[in-house]
């Protein structure tokens, strides 16, 4: 099997093609593209319309019209995967293009140091105007080198009232953190100081994470609605190993008042906390007086979550078209590449839970769209297996600008021009890192082909093997099956090889770090 051949494309030219750009001076700056790279959290790609009928799991959820529009205009990835599911590690990837172990990020708890060598500041250094907005969440400011401007979130940022920092000030903003940060981002656009020269613009939003607040505009969407509950919602896990019964992410448990809106956001002002009283209050009333309990109260808090989950990816939608509508008004659309993704997918109900973290279909997916007019097919649909691995030396790659070898992914340039390579990758590795920590979901590392996944929980001595054609929503392992015992070896052996491939070390470079979560997002003690 080969995992991931280095396919270089444009960017394969080197140091001559960008020298030969710079030199040329304004035109080559109009020849080279713009990019804007929007980045949503959490952001399951069943939960996005146009994936309707491409993904084998999740229930019918409402439509998304300006993603289906960025989907109709560009490319579409089926088989999208991520390296780590959690935000920290997902993001340094995203930036980077290497997996975790090289990036020194691998837990929420690492920091990316500012020196690392990331796209954008390989694009600034290539003359493009470079800026980010919105969620960081990884602790050091950016690299001063990467962007000529940036406004962030501290940490995972509130959904209301955000508070933007950037290299000169820290400014407190009244709205709905998605409209803010949209602001910021398309002001930034209007305003900067050389439109001759090409930009990449990175706006990063906080939604749909964990509290899946609302905006003001959604609060009434979805009260009369009934969502159907995905066909896994009441697994045991019974055809699974042990650890994915331990975890602490369950409908049923595991959302606390806060989650469920049974407590309203702190640092509202008046007229937002009005708004939002009365969107839920009268829900609220309504379920305490029931006095549900068991399956009843399982189900109450289903509909509550996902409801309030698609409340924020319509907020979410909203904004994508907004950027979409003013690269349409500035007359950008035609020269801009436009690039959708999420940190990782999300589980939405699917097992019985929410949050993300595993190997599994849900977790381990992400959407993924990209619009590069004049060259990507409108409506093009690919199912070859890319990773958010990719993204850094794409965006190079489209650009015009070399990617170094530290960098472990490969190009998507020639599928977006409709060509898979000779050698494309035929396997992805994956490995997560953080337990004990939220959600006790244990340390596990992987590997997934187009038809079968094999998961190890390697610090328990404990596989799973899934044949991902008989057994689209992984309900049942096979390792232990005989008839299966050939492609566990195969895929044992090609581990191995991904992990040699990768750099991977043989120890786990992560310690065991105490673990200290408030009481009500914890059912029993780490360990």
């Amino acid at each position: 099997m080969r995992a991931g051949a280095r396919v270089r494309g444009w960017a394969g030219r080197g140091a001559a093609a960008l020298a030969a750009a710079l030199l040329c001076g304004g035109a080559a700056a109009q020849d080279r593209p713009n990019v804007v790279f929007l980045l949503a959290d959490d952001h399951a790609a069943h939960a996005l319309s146009a994936y309707r009928g491409r993904l084998e799991y999740g229930a019918r959820l409402p439509d998304t019209p300006n993603l289906d529009r960025l989907a109709a205009s560009g490319m579409l990835f089926t088989h999208a995967f991520v390296t780590n599911s959690i935000c920290g590690p997902a993001r340094a990837t995203l930036l980077t293009g290497q997996y975790g172990h090289l990036t020194g990020v691998m837990t929420n708890a690492d920091t990316l140091h500012p020196t690392r060598t990331t796209f954008p500041r390989l694009l600034r250094r290539a003359g493009y105007e470079t800026a980010v907005f919105g969620k960081w969440h990884l602790h050091d400011p950016p690299d001063p080198e990467a962007y000529d401007r940036y406004e962030l979130l501290a940490g995972q940022g509130p959904y209301y009232n955000p508070t933007l920092r950037s290299a000169t000030d820290t400014v407190r903003y009244t709205g709905y953190t998605n409209d803010v940060v949209t602001d910021r981002a398309l002001r930034w656009l209007s305003e900067r100081r050389d439109p001759r020269r090409p930009f990449l613009l990175m706006l990063h939003f906080n939604a749909p994470h964990r509290y899946w607040d609302p905006g003001p505009e959604q609060l009434a969407l979805f009260r009369d609605t009934l969502f159907a509950e995905p066909a896994t919602f009441w697994d045991d896990g019974a055809g699974r190993a042990f650890p994915a019964r331990d975890a602490e992410m369950t409908v049923a448990l595991d959302l606390f008042d806060r989650d469920l809106k049974l407590a309203p956001p702190e640092g509202l002002t008046p007229e937002q906390r009005a708004a939002w009283d009365a969107a839920y209050g009268p829900e609220n009333a309504a379920f305490r007086a029931a006095g549900l309990t068991g399956d009843a109260a399982t189900r109450w808090k289903y509909q509550r979550f996902i409801g309030d989950y698609m409340r924020s990816v319509l907020a979410l939608d909203a904004a994508v078209g907004r950027v979409l509508a003013e690269l349409d008004r500035r007359g950008l659309a035609r020269s801009t590449v436009v690039v959708y993704t999420s940190d990782q997918g999300f589980f939405l109900g699917d097992h019985g839970w929410f949050d993300k973290r595993w190997m599994y279909e849900e977790s381990l997916r992400t959407p993924l769209l990209v619009r590069w007019p004049g060259v990507v097919a409108p409506g093009s649909v690919n199912r070859d297996l890319v990773m958010t691995l990719d993204l850094a030396q794409t965006v190079l790659d489209v650009a015009g600008v070399g990617a170094p070898a530290s960098m472990q992914g490969s190009s998507l340039a020639p599928l977006l021009r409709g060509e898979t390579p000779p050698g494309w990758r035929d396997a992805i590795y994956y490995q997560y890192f953080a337990y004990p920590d939220w959600h006790m979901v244990q340390r596990q590392h992987g590997v997934r082909t187009d038809r079968f996944k094999l998961v190890h929980f390697y610090e328990l001595g404990r596989w799973e093997l899934f044949d991902l054609a008989r057994d689209t929503e992984e309900m049942r392992s096979v390792y232990d099956d005989p008839a299966y015992a050939p492609v566990a070896a195969e895929l044992r052996a090609e581990l191995e090889r991904l992990r040699r491939e990768y750099a991977v070390p043989e120890e786990d470079p992560v310690p065991h770090r105490p673990f200290d979560a408030p009481p009500e997002l914890r059912r029993r003690p780490p360990g």
